[in-house]
């Protein structure tokens, strides 16, 4: 029951949002003209910001583990690269495949991470490693896949070096690569600017819960049920089910493997709508998969959470 508790107040307030924006959008209060800009806000401000300073103060030093490291980049490739092959191969509707094979993988893992190891074990243990090693990878292919697969998956022999450009000109990833040298070199921010950016940081979660809600269209939303469905089991169901064994065969337990667990099977990231948006992929798509997997985690988070206690992993 505290499992459930804990997982209802970690995904239902950011549901809670969501429904706000769409209430927001249908009273008019938002416009698509603002949701367009707070979209380029989110995308090229608050969320670089946001991961900058996560990052930054991020120690990369304290309990280091490299077989944990090599584990989340090796299988964060592996999904990623996965579940796209399978998803060009299989989705006839070729327009949908970038929005689907990047929030069938790319999770919260940031956001819920660190808040569901500290409330279950008292402190994040390896968790910001899993963040350093997975979130950096879970921006550069969702960077590849949403260039290769962006006008229906027409590309030429300019794709791949668009695609390389896309990844080192991206605002998310160039953020995280700004904050790493203050990480390894343990550079302390100092207070004037840290506060700077932390309330720019601070607008980057909710804005951009917000704008997922805003755009959110019930009758479009109905009509792409079925890819939005099969790429929830995906996320919250098949990919834990792969991976989570081989966490445990490689000896991973208690906080290491809820982190891991974090990193497989948490609801699709808003940062997936953001990015799908304005990389000319299926917004759509990516909206409705945010809302289903936001409303089923806390039931599947936590049943996960039982069935690793319930064998002594945790």
């Amino acid at each position: 029951m505290d499992s459930f508790v804990f997982s209802l107040h970690a995904t239902m307030p950011v549901f809670l949002v969501m429904v706000l924006g769409y209430i927001l959008k249908q009273i008019g209060m938002f416009t698509e003209g603002f949701c367009t800009v707070a979209n380029r806000y989110v995308f090229k401000v608050a969320l670089p910001v946001l991961l900058f300073r996560d990052i930054a103060q991020t120690d990369l030093y304290a309990d280091f583990d490299l077989a944990f490291v090599v584990y989340c980049a090796g299988v964060t490739t592996v999904m990623f690269l996965g579940v796209w092959l399978l998803t060009a191969k299989l989705m006839r509707d070729k327009s949908m495949v970038g929005a689907f094979s990047q929030a069938a993988v790319r999770g919260s893992a940031a956001v819920l991470g660190i808040a569901f190891v500290e409330n279950m074990y008292g402190d994040a243990g390896l968790t910001p490693l899993m963040i350093v090693a997975a979130v950096p990878l879970f921006n550069i292919y969702s960077v590849v896949i949403l260039t290769f697969s962006a006008n229906g998956g027409q590309h030429d022999a300019g794709t791949v070096k668009r695609a390389c450009v896309n990844v080192l000109k991206n605002p998310i990833i160039l953020g995280i690569l700004a904050g790493l040298p203050f990480s390894l070199l343990q550079i302390t921010i100092p207070e004037i600017p840290l506060k700077a950016i932390d309330s720019v940081a601070a607008t980057a979660t909710p804005l951009a819960l917000l704008v997922v809600g805003a755009g959110f269209e019930g009758a479009k939303a109905l009509s792409k049920l079925k890819p939005t469905v099969i790429a929830s089991v995906v996320k919250l169901l098949i990919l834990p089910a792969v991976f989570l064994p081989l966490a445990v065969s490689l000896g991973f337990r208690g906080a290491e493997l809820i982190a891991a667990l974090i990193m497989l099977g948490s609801p699709a990231t808003v940062t997936c709508y953001i990015m799908a948006k304005n990389m000319d992929n299926d917004g759509e798509l990516s909206t409705s998969i945010i809302v289903l997997t936001t409303l089923l985690s806390s039931v599947t988070l936590t049943g996960w959470i039982f069935f690793l206690r319930l064998a002594g992993w945790i």
